[in-house]
């Protein structure tokens, strides 16, 4: 089992796995609230890849993961995951306006 250190390496190990073989290719999450630790673990029964975290902020990203995942099982392995960051949606939704009251 290898713990990699940096998300970015994360994620690219672990979409170039499931594009190798999407068949047998799994995808683990385990949190532990008494140590507030995340363990994402990707796997294919030859090669394991983990990535360990405690900070809240990494959840955002781990949902990114999870629709990078989601867009490879439902379109295969060969599908475009640019469209799975979430950026586009970000961008097209409107800006919201202050608290003030309405006039």
């Amino acid at each position: 089992m290898v713990y990699i250190e940096s998300w970015d390496e994360f994620v690219e190990r672990s979409v170039q796995l499931f594009r190798a073989d999407p068949h047998s290719t799994r995808y683990v999450t385990k949190y532990r609230h008494c140590d507030g630790k995340l363990v994402l673990k990707v796997t294919d029964n030859r090669e394991c890849l983990k990535f360990k975290t405690d900070q809240a902020q990494d959840a955002k990203k781990m949902e990114k993961l999870n629709n990078i995942f989601f867009t490879l099982m439902s379109r295969g392995p060969d599908a475009d995951i640019t469209e799975a960051s979430g950026k586009e949606q970000a961008e097209q939704q409107p800006a919201k306006k202050g608290r003030g009251r309405r006039q």
